[in-house]
């Protein structure tokens, strides 16, 4: 046996701690890559299998489930149903009933459920996390029996498993309206039933997002509307069976309606004769058919009236609910990208291509198209053969509204929105199909420019006359601000001040154009994890990060009312809701501490008032983080693997086909925000979290540090830089260059021990000295490593508000999954270029499919393996023909033996790697 033994978890960890002792001999001595190293040549020489680094990834696998069950648990306490009881209880507390009925009937947040590709766990993973962080059970019996097989995400898993969140949801909002109805009943005996709570309102976009995908058809919106229908519908039903017989048995009618309805347009409506079918059936009148629940509202609110306390506390609780979502599962929000709307509307405003939409010529053209716009019927023919995208949406929407829900606005989220025309396009054809008094549409913020122009652009459009009146007419000026793009383009902590800044213009320009008679609808879009928006350190910190107090106290100074949305996104957000006791844990989150609440006599912030430090610092931080943007090496080093290291975790693709030469030179834009943000952390380092911040207090270490442990603000953007900076690993970085340093493949079998490998560690060697990996990789390590230094002595400064006591164990943990990761990458690599020539077929040669495993296109290698390798042939006894042959004889089989050892070792480890993706993704707490 060569070396110490690794058979478990716990010799990993404490070879890992010896090797780390080494660091202080020779400064660059990576004790990541040295480990995996070890764990290597067990694995060419024998001494260790497949079967035990499976064993040692099930068990680190294991304990990512666990400690992510923890860590929401952690967030949300207290979980148990009694305990949030209470809480409910507390914060109804010592109120007149108007003073109780105002804070009552205003949604503590508007909750948005969306799918980007976020689904990382398994369903059978996610259902043990839930039901561990649910029950306090953190033992490996209730986490780690869960199948780590992956289930197929499409678009109607996404939307199912959004469905089933938002339904929990409801149940746990259900319980808080009646909780609130009985404390009203108990205190106000004769006013209670005009009590109309609504602690928090649901919506989602899963289905009706177009930005980015073009696999979502106007057929599809409309399915998942009837769907929505048929299921909300139901549901009331249910409630309703033994308190309001008649109205239960009439809602069931409309429910199994909508779901005939669903059904016709799941069909195949390509041709013209089925789809007039289908959208006669659901535009003819009908005795059951249900398109408002106004009548039905007004109804229970009078059985109400004359029912005794518990009938009628359950009867408005239904009543609440229907007010909340109307005749779906909730809100739904549509969203296109500027230019689909900025194509359709030139068609209109400038046929010839000849002038610039942000010119003021367009504007002024705009605002005539706009006097002039009447109102036009239109159907589902006009839907079917409308080619623009954006006009198609608009014409779905009015079909919804007419046919299905005329009762519950929509959202026309525009993305990348950076002219006032865009936006009063949207108006344009929201008032040409007749549903502008039922569509908001919100620009989206998270572009550089969007951010940095976005103050101006809110001043134009809400100078406008037009706009003015149809906000009003809407009740609210609604805008969308992302962490996404943001995040990844300006950096997290400048991205976050950035947005906060806007948020404050979109208060200045709303009071400086009269506005603060409406609503402030800021729908905030962000992950779950720190490098997408949402903060890790607890729930406080979670709620206020994406609108901070300062920003909100701009709008209650300004006499605004304040309705705050925030997403919770995918796999990871739905946690939040994934089990009846987790759902109320987070509603009562909300509900005790609402996200429109600011003190508006609070004194500001130190950070708001030294803006000569904050300024500075912000814009130090965001300078570096574009520096790391436009340089050649960051973005060489984070596509290398290309997306290999990730997961498939959602319906829509993570980034643009490219051919094999592309990949070379594959732009950071071609990869999505999220993806982006998770290739960080499966390198080990939180790039957009972390960067600047250490170099932007450089030369003004000690003042800036007292600045930012005198702020609220400051101490909140360093908990969150502490909390990523816990998992981060710069050796971690440098250790994935050397696996492409073509010295070290030819020196590792310079001594001799390891002759059975030489000749394909020679191969890689020499295939690899064209390779520019290594250099980058080692680039970028060094240009982080300063930036690190400083950051830790800012860090020194600043006390620790949130230690961490396992946080030695985690960094430890995270080590042993990266070594076991280059481990296994290793191997691959060897076994690719042991695998025997092949002959070129279909225009890809061997060299080719060697860079498809070392750009982990690993499925794409694979596949050309198996083609220029089968192992069945057709047989000759399948043929009737009269002439005998001897051939094919014995030796003419299929190439079984190269699969056994070349093409199954590689498919395995690709596969545990992936694994290994999912423990790391769990150490951090998200995906993306």
């Amino acid at each position: 046996m060569t070396g110490p033994a690794l058979r478990t978890v716990q010799d990993l960890e404490e070879r890992l701690r010896e090797l780390h002792k080494l660091t202080a001999q020779t400064p660059l001595y990576n004790p990541v890559f040295q480990l995996g190293l070890e764990l290597s040549r067990k694995l060419e020489n024998g001494e260790m299998s497949l079967d035990d680094i499976e064993a040692l990834v099930a068990e680190m696998d294991c304990e990512g489930l666990r400690a992510r069950a923890a860590r929401i648990d952690r967030l949300l306490t207290p979980v148990p149903v009694a305990d949030n009881d209470a809480r409910i209880d507390a914060a109804a507390e010592g109120e007149d009933f108007t003073a109780f009925a105002l804070r009552w009937q205003r949604p503590a947040a508007h909750v948005v459920f969306t799918a980007h590709p976020t689904f990382l766990l398994t369903s059978a993973q996610t259902e043990a996390i839930t039901h561990s962080a649910s029950h306090g059970d953190f033992s490996e019996a209730s986490v780690c029996a869960a199948s780590p097989a992956r289930d197929t995400i499409t678009l109607d898993y996404e939307h199912e498993k959004a469905m089933a969140a938002i339904a929990r949801g409801q149940k746990a909002r259900d319980r808080i309206v009646a909780r609130l109805l009985d404390i009203a009943a108990t205190r106000w005996p004769r006013r209670w039933k005009d009590l109309q709570p609504m602690p928090v309102r649901f919506a989602h976009w899963v289905g009706y997002d177009m930005d980015g995908r073009t696999d979502i058809s106007w057929t599809t919106s409309i399915r998942y509307r009837l769907q929505e229908k048929a299921m909300r519908l139901a549901g009331y039903a249910e409630a309703l069976r033994e308190l309001a017989p008649e109205i239960a048995g009439r809602l069931d009618r409309a429910s199994k309606l909508a779901e005939e309805m669903a059904t016709r347009f799941a069909a195949d409506l390509s041709a013209p004769e089925a789809l007039s079918e289908a959208a006669n059936a659901l535009t003819a009148d009908h005795p059951d058919k249900l398109v408002s629940l106004e009548g039905v509202i007004a109804e229970l609110e009078e059985e109400a009236r004359h029912a005794d306390q518990n009938v009628a506390r359950d009867l408005l609780v239904v009543r609440a609910a229907m007010r909340a979502d109307g005749l779906g599962m909730g809100w739904i929000h549509f969203r296109v990208n500027s230019s689909q709307l900025q194509n359709a509307i030139r068609r209109r405003i400038d046929p010839e291509g000849k002038l610039s939409l942000a010119s003021q010529a367009a504007l002024v053209k705009m605002r005539e198209l706009l006097a002039e716009v009447k109102p036009l019927k239109s159907n589902f023919a006009a839907l079917a053969i409308e080619n623009s995208t954006a006009v198609r949406q608009f014409l779905a929407m009015a079909q919804i509204l007419h046919h299905i829900d005329a009762d519950s606005p929509i959202r026309m989220l525009v993305a990348e929105c950076e002219q006032p025309t865009t936006v009063l396009a949207a108006l344009y054809f929201a008032r040409m199909f007749g549903i502008d008094d039922k569509v908001d549409v919100s620009p989206l913020f998270e572009t550089e420019s969007a951010l940095e122009h976005g103050g101006r652009f809110l001043d134009a459009v809400l100078s406008e006359p037009a706009y003015r009146e149809y906000a009003r007419r809407r009740g609210r000026v609604s805008i969308q601000t992302g962490f996404s793009d943001a995040g990844r383009f300006v950096g997290q902590i400048p991205a976050a001040l950035a947005i906060e800044r806007l948020q404050g213009r979109l208060a200045e320009a709303m009071a400086a154009n009269a506005m603060t008679d409406v609503s402030a609808l800021i729908f905030n879009t962000h992950g779950e994890s720190m490098g997408r928006g949402a903060h890790p350190s607890s729930v406080d910190d979670r709620f206020a990060w994406p609108m901070s107090p300062w920003a909100r106290r701009r709008f209650v100074r300004a006499g605004i009312r304040l309705e705050p949305e925030v997403s919770f996104q995918g796999g990871d957000g739905y946690l939040w809701f994934g089990s009846d006791e987790l759902a109320l844990a987070t509603l009562t989150r909300m509900a005790e501490k609402p996200l429109w609440g600011a003190d508006a006599k609070a004194p500001t912030d130190v950070f708001y008032r030294r803006t000569d430090l904050s300024l500075d610092f912000y814009r130090a931080i965001r300078r570096v983080q574009n520096e790391h943007l436009e340089s050649a090496t960051y973005s060489r080093a984070i596509t290398a693997f290309g997306l290999g290291m990730l997961n498939d975790t959602g319906s829509r693709k993570s980034r643009r086909q490219s051919d094999l030469a592309a990949d070379r030179t594959m732009s950071l834009r071609q990869i999505r925000a999220i993806p982006h943000n998770a290739i960080l952390q499966q390198l080990g380092y939180p790039v957009n979290v972390i960067a600047g911040v250490g170099t932007a207090a450089d030369g003004n270490m000690e003042e800036i540090a007292q600045l930012l442990t005198e702020s609220e603000r400051g101490r909140q953007l360093i908990r969150l830089v502490r909390s990523a900076n816990a998992l981060a690993s710069i050796k971690t970085v440098a250790a994935y260059g050397e696996l492409f340093n073509s010295a070290y493949w030819a020196s590792r079998p310079y001594r001799g021990d390891e002759q059975h490998i030489s000749d394909a560690c020679l191969m890689i060697g020499e295939y690899l000295t064209k390779d520019d990996r290594a250099g980058v990789y080692r680039r970028l390590a060094s240009r982080l490593r300063v930036d690190s230094l400083k950051l830790h002595r800012l860090l020194a400064l600043i006390p620790d508000e949130t230690p961490q006591p396992g946080r030695e164990h985690t960094r430890r943990s995270l080590g042993v999954l990266q070594s076991l990761r280059i481990a296994l990458f290793k191997h691959m690599f060897l076994r690719a270029v042991m695998v025997p020539v092949f002959s070129r077929a279909n225009d890809i040669s061997r060299e080719d499919v060697l860079e498809m495993f070392f750009t982990l296109r690993v499925d794409d290698g694979l596949s050309q393996l198996r083609r220029a390798f089968p192992v069945s042939f057709p047989s000759i006894s399948d043929f009737n023909v009269d002439l005998p042959s001897d051939y094919p004889d014995s030796s003419a089989t299929g190439y079984v033996r190269i699969h056994t050892d070349y093409i199954d070792p590689i498919e395995r480890s690709y596969g545990l790697s992936l694994r290994i993706t999912t423990a790391i993704a769990n150490e951090f707490g998200a995906h993306g």
